[in-house]
């Protein structure tokens, strides 16, 4: 436990309480406040998630030059800004802008987040390290929501007293920035050096293999629409939300700490296996209990492969490179989600039933995933233990 890393921690707590209280009402504010179609939901998240990969490789370049903290703070002041859009959003479009300005603050913040992060923890703690802070973020993803939810239930269902309510973490959250302390600064002719040489090979291996599988993942809020279309109450979305980061929260910690004993291309792909079964699930109950068992199992997704990634890719580069590889594989990601939040959008209405067709597409994609980081990641992680260090 380092200073940065407890406070870093603290300040995604505050900063995911504020996101994850707008997160799960947002496709009832798109479709049922603002009379958007389904394929609104998906373009407004996908939109969000590209502009914050491109945010995210250009601050991971900046951050390897110019120092980390600075563009944390800046990162969260963006997403906070963001914040009030939506809130005093009375069109989808502005939410559009307002959730994009939102991501651009996460995609400036998160890349030299995680490298501070990095730059003060050995390389055998990294995935306890990154384990321990999306632990604690995702304790304010089950926090928000609880607080939105209160929220509603006192002002008889108010979306917009929640939506600005949501404010006051985010900003508590830039605040607490300013007391990050710069963990190691690169000289500037290094990191000019690094960036004009090509990240190692494993590393930019592991990243197109992540990056080819996150096509299947699209954003989260068509998740939570199927919850609501399977007849799930606009306060049930919430609780299921709840569960599924609740899940998220006990589990990462645990993944990162195996993460750093097994080979972590094999932890990553147990994640994959629990995204198969949790969309696979989706695609043909048809309500009850069973939807709050799949977003369990979903919930494992995340906490198997958010932190496991960013300390497989810290692994695999030298202390130099880390924000710029953290800034690709990161961007490429996020761009990746942007193209599945367009196609699972488009196809949302196809078939038998809303949303059956992109579950099962991607489903199948992320079992076909597991199967593949079962047989081929450990060479690359063996490939990449020579690539690590300073």
């Amino acid at each position: 436990m380092t200073r940065n890393l407890f406070l870093l921690a603290m300040v995604s707590l505050l900063q995911d309480m504020a996101s994850e209280l707008v997160y799960p009402i947002l496709p009832i504010l798109l479709t049922v406040v603002l009379g958007a179609p389904a394929v609104v939901v998906g373009l407004v998240e996908g939109v969000a998630e590209g502009v914050a990969a491109l945010a995210r490789y250009l601050s991971g370049r900046a951050s390897d030059r110019e120092g980390r903290r600075g563009l944390v703070t800046t990162g969260y002041a963006f997403a906070a800004g963001g914040k009030v859009l939506v809130a005093a959003a009375t069109a989808w479009p502005a939410v559009l802008i307002g959730r994009s300005v939102d991501r651009v603050g996460k995609g400036i913040r998160g890349t030299p987040r995680d490298a501070l992060i990095a730059d003060g923890v050995e390389p055998a703690d990294l995935g306890r390290a990154f384990g321990f802070h999306r632990a604690t973020d995702t304790l304010g993803a089950v926090l928000g929501p609880l607080l939105g939810l209160l929220v509603l239930v006192l002002t008889d269902g108010d979306i917009r007293i929640a939506l600005w309510v949501a404010v006051v973490p985010a900003l508590l959250s830039v605040l607490l920035t300013l007391f990050v302390r710069e963990a190691r600064q690169v000289s500037r002719r290094a990191a000019a050096r690094g960036a004009r040489e090509p990240l190692p090979l494993p590393a930019k291996r592991t990243i197109l293999v992540l990056t080819l599988i996150a096509l299947a993942n699209f954003p989260d809020a068509l998740v939570l629409l199927r919850v609501s279309q399977l007849g799930f109450t606009a306060t049930e979305v919430v609780l299921a939300f709840v569960a599924y980061n609740a899940s998220y929260a006990l589990l990462s910690y645990p993944a990162g700490a195996l993460a750093d004993r097994w080979p972590r291309s094999r932890i990553y792909a147990v994640g994959l296996a629990c995204f198969a079964i949790g969309y696979l699930g989706l695609a043909m109950v048809e309500g009850g209990f069973a939807v709050i068992l799949l977003l369990l199992i979903y919930g494992g997704f995340h906490a198997l492969t958010d932190g496991v990634g960013k300390a497989w890719i810290t692994d695999l580069v030298p202390a130099s490179d880390r924000g710029r590889a953290q800034g690709v594989f990161q961007g490429l990601n996020g761009g990746a989600i942007l193209l599945a939040g367009l196609w699972a959008g488009l196809l949302w209405e196809t078939g038998p039933g809303s949303g059956v067709v992109p579950l099962v597409l991607s489903g199948i994609a992320a079992a076909a995933g597991a199967i593949y980081l079962f047989g081929a990641g450990s060479r690359l992680s063996r490939l990449g233990s020579s690539a690590t260090g300073d």
